[in-house]
């Protein structure tokens, strides 16, 4: 499996991306980080069709990712949060420390709010439809934010990959099913875990965090109360996990 590999030594922290990115959207989570980083682009994601799309297949390319290069840390945002947690449900000591950034779903299916705009951007994404896409990704960035090039860049790189037609069954594969049967099933997992959420966030949602944190034997919360945490709190976020996995 392709990776981009920044750094050296230990510790190995691998980097999961969220829905719609690419390994560069992980490469700032991990600015802060010390040791190796190892960055990977997610299953469908490459524009090579994936028809067992699944978080399943999505913890097993994590998994094969991680020990190819010896990685004993590792951080999920969004769609890698829950990919790192079905993993953590199937091999509870795989890790030593564990990130989770905005984990949208647990032993459920997405919420309405979240699966709808999934939904969308699945209908868009079928459609061939990369400016619809982009106008929908900027309306969802906070204002001040949101005709900066910086947010046209992203939008219009995250619009890129979302309508490859590698992509066109994923939105439906990530709202219909949990990420595991229960949260129960992290109840050994023997990581160090910092879980991060943000309110008034609905593809999010807070309690989201504050659940799995709650199922996770060794685990800190942190809660942001920016729904823009990402474009609003740069900073502060490189700096609680680059403290946390260095």
């Amino acid at each position: 499996m392709t990776a981009l590999v920044r750094g050296d030594g230990d510790p190995v922290t691998v980097f999961a991306h969220g829905y719609g990115g690419t390994a560069a959207d992980s490469r700032p989570f991990g600015s802060g980080v010390a040791g190796t980083k190892v960055f990977y682009t997610a299953l469908a994601h490459d524009g090579v069709a994936a028809p067992d799309f699944g978080y399943p297949a999505l913890a097993a390319q994590l998994r094969g990712i991680a020990n190819e290069h010896g990685a004993d840390q590792a951080f999920g945002a969004s769609m890698g949060a829950g990919a790192l947690c079905r993993l953590l449900a199937d091999t509870p000591d795989r890790f030593t420390r564990a990130v989770f950034f905005l984990p949208a779903l647990l032993d459920r299916p997405r919420a309405v709010t979240a699966a709808a705009r999934l939904d969308r951007l699945g209908a868009l994404s079928d459609a061939g439809d990369v400016s619809g896409v982009i106008d929908l990704l900027l309306s969802e960035l906070p204002d001040e934010v949101r005709d900066s090039a910086t947010a046209r860049a992203y939008a219009a790189r995250h619009a890129e990959t979302i309508c490859q037609p590698s992509m066109r069954s994923v939105p439906e594969r990530l709202t219909t099913t949990g990420v595991i049967e229960s949260v129960a099933d992290l109840s050994t997992v023997t990581a160090s875990c910092l879980v991060i959420g943000c309110r008034g966030d609905a593809a999010h949602p807070a309690d989201i965090a504050e659940q799995l944190a709650d199922g996770l034997p060794d685990a800190r919360l942190r809660i942001f109360d920016d729904p823009g945490v990402v474009w609003n709190q740069r900073q502060a976020l490189r700096a609680l996990i680059g403290d946390f996995l260095s």
